[in-house]
C-alpha cells in the first residue's frame, strides 16, 4: 500500500498510509486543499485532486496553490523548493517512538531514493542522532554479544572452563554496551565532518553540514541493525551503508549521483593511496640501507 507525505500551508503533516490519510478525510484531519505526495506521483497535488481520494473529498473541494517538487528529487531550475515533508521518525509522537524508528528504517532501507528525497535537510542535530543512536546500539551490542558467546562456546572443546571465561569477560561486554550510544555518536560527527569535506572538494555541497550530519544518521541507524544477521551481518551493513550514504548525498544536495559516489570514496581512496605511498617508502628503505 502506498505512503503518501502529507502538507499544510508549507508545514509537514507526517507520512500516512492509503487507509490514513482516507480516514483522516472521513474525521476531518485533514482537508481536501492539503497537499499529498507519494513515489511515483509527478508533483505535489492537493488531496481532492488525488484519484484515490476522490470518494472522501467530493467533489469542487478547491485546490491549493502546488509547489514544483518532483516525485523523483528533480526540482525544475526556476521551481521554487517545497517544504521536504520529513520521514517518519519526524513523526514519532503521533506514531509512537518504536513505530516511527521502524517505519523509518524499513523506508530508508528499501525506499532510499524516496526516503532521502523527502528528509528534512535542517531541523538540528538531536532528532537523526538519537536515531543513530538506537541503529547503532541495537545492531552493535547483539553483534558484539553474538561474537561473545560464540568464542566462549568455542572453549566447550577445549581446556579453559567457558564458564569461568565468561565470568571473567563479563566486565568486557558490559563496559562495551555502556560505551556504544557514544562511540556511535561520535562516529556520527566525524563521518560526516570527512564526508561534507570530500563533497566540498568534489563540488557536490549543496547544503550546510547538518544536511550530510542527517544523511549519515540517518543512513547508518537504518544499515546498522543489519549486524543482527549472523555471520554475514557486518559485511551487508557495511555496504548497504555506503550505497545509503550514496544515495543521500545525492538526494539531500541535490547534486549528480557521480559526485555523491566519488565524495563516498574519496577516504578510501585517499587511505589506499597513503598505506601504497608507505609501503613503497618502507620497501626502498630496506633495499636502500644495508643492514650491519
Amino acid at each position: 500500500m502506498a505512503t503518501f507525505h502529507i502538507n499544510r500551508s508549507g508545514t509537514s503533516l507526517g507520512t500516512f498510509s492509503e487507509d490514513e490519510v482516507r480516514d483522516g478525510l472521513r474525521s476531518g484531519k485533514f482537508g481536501g486543499t492539503d497537499l499529498g505526495w507519494r513515489e511515483g506521483m509527478p508533483t505535489w497535488q492537493p488531496l481532492a485532486q488525488i484519484s484515490e481520494f476522490a470518494q472522501e473529498t467530493g467533489p469542487g473541494a478547491a485546490p491549493s496553490p502546488q509547489p514544483q517538487f518532483t516525485g523523483g528529487g528533480a526540482i525544475t531550475p526556476t521551481a521554487t523548493i517545497a517544504p521536504r515533508s520529513g520521514l517518519p521518525w519526524d513523526d514519532r509522537q503521533q506514531r509512537g517512538i518504536l513505530r516511527a524508528f521502524f517505519d523509518t528504517l524499513i523506508m530508508v532501507l528499501t525506499r532510499p531514493a524516496e526516503a532521502f528525497t523527502v528528509m528534512k535537510r535542517e531541523g538540528g542535530v538531536s532528532e537523526p542522532l538519537i536515531y543513530a543512536i538506537i541503529g547503532g546500539s541495537v545492531g552493535g551490542v547483539i553483534y558484539f554479544l553474538y561474537n561473545f558467546l560464540l568464542s566462549s562456546a568455542q572453549l566447550l572443546g577445549s581446556h579453559e572452563n567457558p564458564i569461568m571465561h565468561m565470568m571473567g569477560g563479563g566486565i568486557r561486554p558490559l563496559f562495551f554496551i555502556i560505551l556504544v550510544p557514544l562511540v556511535v555518536a561520535i562516529s556520527a560527527f566525524i563521518s560526516s565532518a570527512i564526508l561534507h569535506l570530500c563533497l566540498m572538494i568534489v563540488g557536490g555541497a549543496k547544503q550546510p553540514f547538518e544536511t550530510t550530519f542527517r544523511v549519515v544518521c540517518f543512513a547508518g541507524g537504518s544499515a546498522n541493525p543489519l549486524l543482527v544477521i549472523p555471520i554475514c551481518g557486518g559485511l551487508i551493513g557495511g555496504i548497504w551503508k555506503i550505497v545509503l550514504c550514496c544515495i543521500g548525498l545525492a538526494r539531500a544536495h541535490e547534486t549528480d549521483t557521480g559526485r555523491a559516489v566519488l565524495a563516498v570514496a574519496l577516504p578510501l581512496i585517499v587511505c589506499c593511496g597513503g598505506a601504497l605511498v608507505l609501503g613503497m617508502m618502507v620497501g626502498l628503505g630496506a633495499f636502500g640501507f644495508p643492514h650491519h
